[in-house]
């Protein structure tokens, strides 16, 4: 991984939610604008990633960085993957220099880990270190139709400063395909994390 003091550093989390599709576009759109990535994957994330994506991912970390960057056609130079207990990882902590973390897709569950302070996995952990450090932390939730009990830890995060950016992907730019969908919403996320997107459709242009 590249100078981690002068390079941007980004935690992406994948759990068990539908859309792994969102999840790997922005990994490749970041490790593409050569920002370091801190990856962070469920079990249930890996399942779906075998369901929706055909990825089958190995159990250890460093041969998962190397399967995923080989499926992005990307190399692994700014990409780490952790084990969901690896509480000695720079997610874990708060001292670390990580300012930005992308839950994408982000499950029922995950969510309401993150709402109610839970810390059990890693991902959640991260999480909470983003809210208890004011960084930033942006979620983008899947899931529908949403309950009552969703929608108020939705609202309780976003109260705490969290970035929701549900997958609901806009029409206007004319989609052609279900990549066309993916990159509408991971231009969102892009947007909300201050990385340079000029392949985005926007409103009016």
């Amino acid at each position: 991984m590249g100078d981690s003091i002068k390079q941007k550093q980004i935690i992406i989390a994948m759990t068990g939610a539908s859309g792994a599709a969102y999840g790997l576009r922005l990994i490749q759109k970041l490790l593409t604008a050569d920002i370091c990535l801190h990856v962070l994957l469920s079990d249930a994330a890996r399942i779906v990633l075998k369901q929706e994506c055909d990825l089958r991912l190995p159990e250890s970390a460093s041969e998962t960085a190397t399967a995923l960057a080989q499926h992005l056609g990307c190399d692994t130079n700014n990409l780490r993957c952790y084990d969901k207990y690896d509480w000695f990882s720079p997610a874990a902590s708060g001292s670390s220099n990580i300012q930005q973390m992308v839950v994408i897709p982000c499950s029922m569950g995950t969510l309401a880990g993150i709402a109610n302070g839970m810390s059990e996995q890693l991902i959640e952990r991260a999480a909470d270190v983003m809210i208890k450090e004011r960084k930033q932390l942006i979620l983008m939730p899947r899931e529908t139709p949403l309950s009552a009990i969703h929608l108020e830890h939705m609202l309780k995060l976003s109260r705490l400063g969290v970035d929701l950016i549900p997958a609901m992907p806009g029409f206007y730019h004319r989609p052609e395909s279900i990549s066309d969908l993916v990159d509408f919403m991971v231009s969102r996320v892009l947007d909300h994390l201050h990385v340079a997107n000029m392949e985005a459709k926007r409103w009016g242009e």
